[in-house]
C-alpha cells in the first residue's frame, strides 16, 4: 500500500492544479493500475483498467450540436464548419417529444457523406440511380457541367473537370440549396447509428474508435431518449495528452514508435495524391479507401507538400469563390487557395502550420502531445531526406493502447442497446 500511495502522490505532484477533467480521469486509471495483478502485462493492465471505467466518466463535449432533418445541405455545411466539427446527429423534426433515442434520430450527417455527395455531382447519372434526390445515391448535372469521371483515377489531364467556377455553380444551384440532410444521412440496420449507453465500458469505446474504425461514438441516455455525449478520436487523444506524468501512461508513452509497430504501412502502401492532380482525386481516394485524409506529394517526388482531409470539404462549399481565378483546381492550387483564405479569415487554423512530420525515433508521448497541440488527425513519418515513410493516425495510436479480448463483443453488434417498447425499428 505504501508504494501505491507514493505513486499517487508522485502523479498528483506532476498534474496542474486544479486538474482538468481529463487528468482526473487519468487519476482513476492510475488508482486501478496500482491494484492490478502483478503477473499481468502492462497492456493487460490497461485493458483491465479501461474495462472497469464506464463511458459516463468521460468528460462531456462542450455542447451537443444537432441538425434538424429538414435543414438543407448548405445549412448543414455551415453548422459543421462554424462549430469546427466533422459530424452531427440528425434529429427527426417529426418525432414526438417523448420519442426514444432510436426514433428521435435518423442518422448522422458528416463531411465524409458530403464528400461523397460532391463526387456524385461530378459523375454521370447511372441507369441504376434514382431520377430524383429522394434516396441516398443520386447524380445530377450542374449547369451542364456533369463529367464522365467515373470512379477511376483522375490525372493531370482531367484537371479541367473542376474549373475555377465549378463549385460556385454547384453551391449556387437550387439542387444544393434544396437537398435535405435526411437525403444523405447514413444509417445502420439496427438503429440510426451505433451508440453506447452510459454503463458501457471505456474499453468498448476505445475498441470501437480503433479496431472498428469509428471516428466518434455517441453515448445515449435511455431515460430522456437523447444523446448525452459524443466521444471522438480527438477527444481521446486530448485525454491522453493530459495524462502525462501518470505511471500507467509513462510506461506506455515513453516507448518509441518502432517499439510499438508504428507506422503500420510501408512507403509503397501510402495512399497519396500528386500536386498536379485534381483535388477531387483526393476525395475519391478517401472515399474508396475509407480514410480521413491523404498527403499531397510533389510531382515525381516523395516529399509531402501538404495534406487534404475530409474536413476540407468545407472549403469547397463555404468559400467557392476563392478558386475563381484558377483554370483548374488541382491539389496544389487547392492548398494555396485555402491557405490564402485562412490567412485572412482564420489565422489559428491548423492548416496554416503546414505539413507536420516526425521521425521513427519519436516517442508515442511526443506524438500525442504534437497531435493534440496542433489539433491534427494524422502525422506523416519521414526519413532524413524528408521522403514519406508512413502515416500515423489517431486510430493507430488508440489501437496500440488496448486490445480486444477473445470473444469480447459477443452478440454486441446484433443489438447494441435493448430496444425500447413500441420502437419502430
Amino acid at each position: 500500500m505504501a508504494s501505491l500511495q507514493l505513486r499517487r502522490e508522485s502523479s498528483m505532484d506532476q498534474q496542474e492544479s486544479p486538474r482538468s477533467p481529463e487528468a482526473k480521469l487519468g487519476m482513476k486509471v492510475e488508482d486501478l493500475w496500482g491494484v492490478q495483478e502483478p503477473k499481468l502485462s502492462p497492456n493487460e493492465k490497461l485493458n483491465a483498467c479501461f474495462e472497469s471505467i464506464p463511458v459516463s466518466a468521460f468528460p462531456l463535449a462542450p455542447q451537443g450540436i444537432e441538425i434538424k432533418s429538414d435543414a438543407s445541405l448548405a445549412e448543414a455545411v455551415q453548422i459543421l464548419a462554424q462549430n469546427k466539427i466533422l459530424s452531427a446527429p440528425v434529429v427527426d423534426v417529426n418525432a414526438p417529444d417523448d420519442a426514444t433515442w432510436i426514433d428521435r434520430y435518423i442518422g448522422i450527417v458528416e463531411f465524409a457523406g458530403i464528400a461523397i455527395w460532391i463526387l456524385q455531382q461530378s459523375e454521370p447519372p447511372s441507369p441504376r440511380s434514382p431520377s430524383s434526390p429522394s434516396g441516398t445515391y443520386f447524380a445530377v448535372s450542374i449547369n451542364g457541367m456533369t463529367s464522365a469521371v467515373g470512379l477511376g483515377t483522375l490525372g493531370p489531364e482531367d484537371a479541367s473537370i473542376t474549373s475555377g467556377d465549378f463549385f460556385e455553380a454547384l453551391t449556387s444551384s437550387k439542387f444544393y440549396k434544396n437537398t435535405k440532410v435526411r437525403d444523405i444521412s447514413g444509417t445502420f440496420r439496427w438503429a440510426p447509428f451505433l451508440a453506447l449507453q452510459k454503463s458501457n465500458s471505456f474499453l468498448t469505446m476505445l475498441l470501437l474508435l480503433s479496431k472498428y474504425k469509428m471516428k466518434s461514438v455517441p453515448v445515449v441516455d435511455l431515460g430522456d431518449g437523447k444523446i448525452n455525449n459524443i466521444i471522438t478520436q480527438s477527444a481521446v487523444i486530448h485525454m491522453l495528452a493530459e495524462c502525462t506524468g501518470f505511471h500507467w501512461f509513462e510506461s506506455w508513452g515513453t516507448k518509441k514508435l518502432l517499439e510499438i509497430g508504428l507506422p503500420t504501412m510501408s512507403p509503397k502502401e501510402i495512399i497519396k495524391v500528386h500536386e498536379d492532380q485534381p483535388v477531387l482525386q483526393a476525395f475519391k481516394l478517401m472515399r474508396k479507401n475509407r480514410i480521413g485524409g491523404v498527403p499531397v506529394v510533389e510531382s515525381g517526388g516523395k516529399k509531402a507538400i501538404g495534406n487534404i482531409s475530409l474536413r476540407d470539404v468545407q472549403f469547397l462549399l463555404t468559400a467557392p469563390e476563392i478558386y475563381r481565378d484558377y483554370r483548374s483546381i488541382t491539389a496544389k492550387n487547392f492548398l494555396i487557395a485555402v491557405k490564402n483564405y485562412l490567412e485572412k479569415h482564420d489565422k489559428r487554423s491548423p492548416m496554416l502550420s503546414g505539413t507536420v512530420t516526425c521521425k521513427r525515433d519519436k516517442t508515442i508521448k511526443e506524438l500525442i502531445q504534437t497531435l493534440d497541440s496542433e489539433k491534427i488527425h494524422r502525422m506523416y513519418v519521414v526519413d532524413d531526406d524528408g521522403n514519406l515513410e508512413g502515416v500515423i493516425t489517431l486510430r493507430d495510436i488508440i489501437s496500440r493502447l488496448v486490445h480486444e479480448p477473445h470473444g469480447y463483443f459477443g452478440d454486441f453488434f446484433d443489438g447494441v442497446l435493448p430496444l425500447p417498447e413500441n420502437c419502430r425499428v
